[in-house]
């Protein structure tokens, strides 16, 4: 019998110097020190013998021995395992070395002064819900001993009755209401035995708020008359009355909306790339992670997007989400050193995250999860809002809202599951359970400070999106077949596989039966409860006909996917979970019992008198003190902090994103994404939430969020108000009369509007437990949120190009004019009501639901016509901040003229509905007219002028102050924030560019002939190009795409091809290593691709002799170019290249930047020399870091190709013209006599000029970043 032995050794420094230096200042003003601190990687490893190779695992790790004693460590929790460790392992298992179980990384802290940690505040050194303190290095050595299986429990309800089942409904956190406990106890007293744990909890999370819906499916009685339908009947009713483009609503993971037919970018059965015609339709699903997210920012909002995506993949018989949106809802920040006159000392329990805490790093957990499985987010809001304590209540939003959606594309085919029977068999595919997520459907159905502390650290979550990206592989090779081997999918979420099997079994008429021990467990003292019912992330379960078995195990294997057979389907209609090990079935229940007829919640509200307030008077504000304010506000200011994390193009399928205009300023009302590679046609998504509002008047919260969804996309031409559909999120603090009331009024309210306006609402979701509640001495304080529905939108669009954003034309003569509804201008719940502290009655609304209609329809008649150059809606700040931020997007002046208007701050600071467009000077007459017949009000408010905004009235001057110190004011949150959260140097550097006279934004100095893409095609030759991914890459698509339209073949070639031998590169005249996240670079950007390289002799030698072969070409981009770095030893003329570490801003940064190609020997930047031109970026470890001479030594064999450039097309280091801090700029470099050429920049992403979010006007199909799929086609002919 084999023995296991731990060793321990020493890596690389933990954090960069900035973020160890951002950590010290925190501990010593924290408790008052003095002190240095420095930190160091642990390794920590298991093997099962002493006879491992330990310079093999050091060079895999770059560690040394450990030769030196820490102050203490921090580590993944006691029987948790971290992502870092389950990628790292992987790495471990492909390079081939054997015997090593399991690999995990500590980071040890020096500090140079003698403390006792208990004794200080340590907490910005972990986060404890996931991670803990070890004082030395014996307490972290038996991690991962793991204690023996934890037993079954059974509840003794036989000889207890029902008070034992209460006691288990307390200290299990199940959140189960009495009728569920009474219907329990008549159900197992009837079947004469006693329930154990796991049928409990598996109850519990299939009937919990969050998967039954209770309140929305409740019978409802106002003032006590009975109400003849239900919340949910109110949505679906819009449906009905609006079923236009509806394929799939309610009855699935997201809802399928009809598209269009495109040629989609098709893998053959031989991994050949080829454009086929398909029917390709929409999904739409936005979710939320509230509870999680309190708790532990980064995973709570990591998972949240992860299961979101998860959502949309299990669509149908598989679909592929596309593009993303995260929104955030927090009380106030409170940010050191920047009062805010309206926050007030922070109040809050202990246990939960404060709102900065969860802006600092919610965003990052969303976009990291995104970015690593491949998904752009390109659109969101945040809101921050908080009311005054009155009788130690508040309104805000101490439980925070974390939004999650998306859209994504399903094959016509696979709209719908198929009817499965018995005998199918039932797959877990994706990552191993854990104890982790246990009970997240029960805890996010309580109210934050309801639940026992304990149960918080047991629902938080732990992401792993490179392994999810792997799951959606495998969907997306098996959904592009002719008939699917997935006849059934469902992801795995709230309630773990206790909620997602029975799923399964009910939607499918069937029973299953389960072996526990088939089940995939990284934790093997887990009990069969936990296993069951844990809320591991990353898995689906699939249902597939056993004659499919082996072909759908050829794809899991290939992808690197973890799978396993768990069962089978049968007719029996029960769920029977079988314990091998005790011979015992922990769950053995029918399926009428899971998903009974539990008596229907009955929801009773009153109406009430409102007290009215004491209005103030609005025009007692000083002007000028409201305008800075207002543009300080975080949910008006700049959100560039939420933005740039997050990659905004991976996938090539965006036409759209936030930022706007050669500035790249955050403004964009809209995004828009692309049918296909080759289609102008496209999908519009957009926002609106007014919860402010509903303190006041919940029914006009919810017409004026559709109506923001609805004006933030009439930029943008779309087929009909009848084609818009809508994801409806209702978060709400249910329980209360006042609230309750509020929800069932705003579904009411947007039923209605939706209904009158033809808009149909085919997916939404509810969390309606958003308060929090805790003792502060011996006083009870409750924070509540106020009805806070968010409205997602979106719509088929024919055409991208016919599309505006608020991007102003500062080369024609034009007018502003202001388009709105009536001559109201309600101030309740609006920024400026918040920024004064003052009280208003009277919210904006939608009184006249026709004339909004017609608003919408001129200003798309308008954009159809070409009469509109630019357009911004109003919204949060009203009129001012529309007029403003137009004008960030060309750092260009205006003169607003209010002349003959009275009150002012009403008019500039009330967000009725309505636009701000931009129009030329001779048509202002005619759309006056025009817009005035149809009974809308029109008023010409605005002329352009150089540098300052000002505002008079009758000639007298009321406001004036330069366009770029309004800019500097409207940055300030995301200044702060980027201050805290990354390094401070850059934010200051980013701010300072408006101070910067040189420069003038993104430019272009090109010489690109379209002509050559048309002509290339005509040649017969179809050379070879192997796409080449490992496991966590996801650019490969675009990467295709671009040298198919280049007229290659491209063929799919994963790694683990190569080492089966099943492909050789010798096959290939070029490879091109593609982008993304390989192993989630947790070995570095690139480390663990190339070292699967370097440590397998056959597959490298494939490489060397591939680069060695002169009619070969390679092309290295983002996590390509870092691999690829790492095999220099085997490049010819790569010796001097430079590794790649992570960017000097500490952040993964995504930007639409400017290069310059230098003159190099480059082929595939041949007759490019010279260019100047934007280019996406999107990388988090893209610092160029050159060892002694070998700058000096490629500058003299032309061997740098590309560099980041400024608007005097000079190199630069300068960020965020430079994202990562290389010398010089450098971004690009060449070897092998110009054969292979590698860049951190995505031109496979910005192939066409739609692809960019900002290009010069005369651009026509393609950007010139072609021209190097059209030189690698001049290659490979010439060759």
């Amino acid at each position: 019998m084999s023995k296991t032995k731990s060793f321990i050794f020493k890596g690389k420094q933990s954090f960069s110097s900035s973020k160890l230096e951002q950590i010290r200042r925190q501990f010593n003003k924290s408790n008052n020190l003095d002190a240095e601190i420095y930190s160091n990687e642990i390794y920590l490893i298991l093997a099962d013998s002493e006879a491992i190779n330990l310079d093999g695992i050091m060079e895999v790790l770059s560690a040394s021995a450990l030769d030196q004693q820490f102050s203490f460590y921090i580590g993944p929790r006691l029987g948790t395992i971290s992502p870092w460790s389950s990628k790292t392992e992987d790495i471990v298992r492909n390079v081939g070395l054997d015997n090593i179980l399991r690999v995990e990384r500590l980071f040890g802290f020096k500090i140079n002064q003698e403390f006792v940690y208990q004794d200080l505040d340590v907490s910005m050194f972990f986060d404890r819900m996931t991670q803990s303190i070890y004082p030395t290095k014996k307490d972290f050595e038996n991690l991962f001993i793991s204690d023996k299986p934890r037993a079954i429990n059974h509840i003794d309800l036989i000889n207890k009755g029902k008070k034992e089942l209460e006691t288990a409904n307390r200290s299990f956190g199940f959140a189960m209401s009495d009728d569920e406990i009474n219907y329990l106890y008549d159900f197992y007293s009837n079947e004469e035995r006693n329930p154990t744990d796991a049928e409990l909890m598996m109850f519990a999370q299939a009937n919990s708020e969050h998967c039954r819906h209770k309140i929305f499916n409740a019978k409802w009685s106002l003032d006590g008359s009975q109400k003849n339908n239900t919340l949910f009947d109110l949505i679906k009713e819009t449906s009905k009355v609006s079923p236009d483009g509806i394929i799939s609503a309610y009855k699935d993971n997201a809802a399928i909306i009809k598209g269009s037919k495109a040629k989609r970018l098709h893998l053959d059965d031989s991994n050949k790339y080829e454009f086929v015609e398909d029917n390709l339709n929409s999904t739409i699903k936005v979710e939320t992670h509230n509870h999680p997210t309190a708790i532990s920012p980064y995973p709570g909002a990591s998972t949240g997007s992860g299961g979101e995506i998860r959502d949309e993949g299990a669509t149908g018989r598989g679909a592929k989400p596309k593009m993303g949106l995260v929104g955030y809802n927090v009380s106030n920040l409170r940010i050191p050193n920047l009062s805010r006159s309206w926050e007030k000392k922070e109040r809050k329990p202990e246990r939960i995250a404060s709102p900065l805490e969860i802006m600092i790093d919610a965003p990052i957990g969303a976009a990291a999860f995104n970015n690593e499985f491949g998904r752009p987010a390109t659109l969101g809001y945040f809101r921050s809002f908080e009311t005054d304590f009155v009788d130690n209540k508040a309104h805000g939003y101490h439980k925070p809202i974390m939004l999650a959606g998306g859209i994504g594309e399903i094959r016509d085919k696979n709209n719908f599951k198929l009817q499965i029977d018995e005998d199918y068999l039932v797959i877990v595919l994706g990552g191993p359970a854990m104890l982790i997520g246990l009970g997240g459907g029960a805890a996010s159905s309580v109210s934050s400070g309801e639940s026992d502390e304990d149960l918080d650290f047991a629902s938080v979550q732990r992401d792993n999106a490179e392994m999810e990206r792997r799951c959606q592989e495998v969907i997306n090779r098996c959904s592009a077949q002719e008939n699917s081997y997935i006849e059934f999918i469902h992801d795995v979420g709230a309630g773990g596989l206790s909620n997602a099997i029975p799923e399964l079994a009910g939607d499918s008429n069937l029973g299953v039966d389960i072996e526990l021990s088939k089940i995939p467990n990284s934790d093997k003292s887990m009990s069969p409860m936990e296993i069951w019912s844990n809320e591991s992330q990353e898995r689906y379960v699939l249902a597939i006909h056993k004659d499919n078995k082996e072909a759908f195990e050829k794809i899991c294997k290939r992808e690197r996917c973890e799978y396993a057979i768990v069962g089978v389907t049968t007719k029996e209609k029960s769920v029977k979970l079988y314990d091998e090990a005790n011979n015992n079935y922990p769950i053995n229940v029918p399926l009428s019992m899971l998903f009974g007829d539990l008596p229907i919640t009955e929801m009773k509200v009153t109406r009430h008198e409102k007290d009215l307030a004491n209005e103030s008077n609005a025009e007692d504000f000083d002007l000028r003190n409201v305008i800075m304010k207002v543009l300080q506000h975080p949910t008006v200011a700049s959100k560039s902090f939420l933005i740039t994390i997050g990659d905004r193009t991976v996938g090539g399928m965006v036409a759209r994103d936030q930022l706007i205009g050669p500035y790249q300023v955050p403004v964009s009302d809209y995004s828009l994404s692309l049918r296909s590679f080759t289609s102008n046609s496209g999908e519009i998504l957009t926002i609106g939430e007014k919860p402010t509002l509903a303190i006041t008047n919940p029914s006009a919260s919810m017409r004026m969020a559709l109506a923001e969804a609805l004006t933030n996309m009439a930029g943008a031409l779309i087929k009909g108000l009848n084609n818009v559909q809508v994801s409806a999120n209702w978060m709400a603090a249910s329980g209360e009369n006042q609230e309750d009331l509020a929800l069932r009024e705003g579904v009411e309210a947007l039923s209605k509007i939706s209904v009158d306006l033809e808009i149909s609402i085919p997916v939404g979701k509810d969390s309606l437990s958003m308060k929090t509640k805790w003792l502060e001495g011996d006083q009870e304080l409750q924070v509540t949120s106020p009805l806070s529905g968010v409205v997602t939108a979106m719509a088929p669009v024919d055409d991208v190009h016919n599309a505006v954003t608020p991007e102003l034309n500062t080369d024609l003569d034009t007018s502003i004019l202001l388009i709105k509804l009536n001559d109201k201008n309600r101030l309740a719940g609006s920024i400026f009501s918040e920024v004064t502290e003052s009280k208003y009655n009277s919210t904006p609304d939608i009184d006249n639901v026709d004339n909004f209609k017609k608003m919408f329809m001129s200003v798309q008649e308008m954009i159809s016509n070409k009469a509109i150059l630019a357009i911004h809606d109003i919204s949060d700040g009203g009129l001012i901040t529309s007029l403003i931020e137009m004008c960030f997007t060309k750092r260009v002046g205006m003169q607003v003229d209010l002349s003959g208007i009275d009150n002012i701050n009403e008019q500039l600071f009330s967000e009725e509905s309505g636009f701000a467009i931009q129009v030329k000077r001779e048509n202002v007459n005619e759309i006056k007219t025009s817009l005035s017949n149809k009974g809308l009000i029109v008023k010409d408010i605005a002329n352009l002028q150089k540098n300052n905004f000002s505002i008079i009235q009758n000639k007298d001057e009321l406001f004036n102050e330069s366009i770029i110190n309004l800019e500097k004011v409207w940055r300030e949150t995301s200044h702060a924030i980027q201050s805290i959260r990354d390094n401070k140097e850059i934010a200051d550097s980013e701010l300072s560019l408006l101070d910067d006279k040189s420069f003038t934004g993104l430019i272009t100095n090109v010489s690109f002939d379209e002509s050559h893409i048309k002509n290339i095609n005509i040649k017969s030759t179809k050379p070879r190009v192997a796409i080449l991914r490992e496991q966590g890459v996801n650019g490969q698509n675009e990467m295709a795409a671009a040298f198919c339209i280049a007229g290659f073949d491209a063929i799919d070639v994963h790694m683990q091809d190569l080492l089966e031998e099943k492909v050789f590169l010798k096959d290939f005249q070029g490879l091109a290593v593609c982008g993304g996240f390989s192993y989630g670079d947790v070995l570095g950007a690139g480390g663990g691709w190339s070292k699967t390289i370097l440590f397998n002799n056959n597959v490298k030698d494939q490489f060397e002799r591939f680069f060695n072969n002169k009619n070969t070409f390679t092309l290295g981009v983002c996590n390509g170019c870092q691999m690829l770095s790492n095999l220099k030893t085997i490049i010819p003329g790569a010796s001097h290249w430079p590794t790649f570490e992570r960017n000097f801003s500490d952040q993964f940064e995504a930007r639409l930047v400017q290069v310059k190609v230098k003159k190099s020997d480059s082929y595939l930047l041949k007759d490019m020399n010279g260019w100047t031109l934007p280019v996406a970026s999107a990388h988090g470890e893209g610092r160029a870091n050159f060892i002694e001479k070998s700058l000096e030594e490629l500058k003299n064999n032309n061997q740098i190709a590309l560099n980041f450039v400024d608007s005097n097309e000079q190199d630069t280091e300068k960020y965020p013209l430079n994202p990562n801090g290389s010398a010089e700029g450098i971004t690009g470099l060449t070897g092998a006599d110009g054969r292979i050429t590698i860049m951190m920049p995505h031109p496979e992403r910005v192939f066409r000029k739609l692809q960019m979010s900002w290009h010069p006007k005369n651009w026509k199909e393609f950007s010139p970043w072609m021209q190097i799929f059209v030189n690698a086609k001049k290659f490979s002919e010439e060759n």
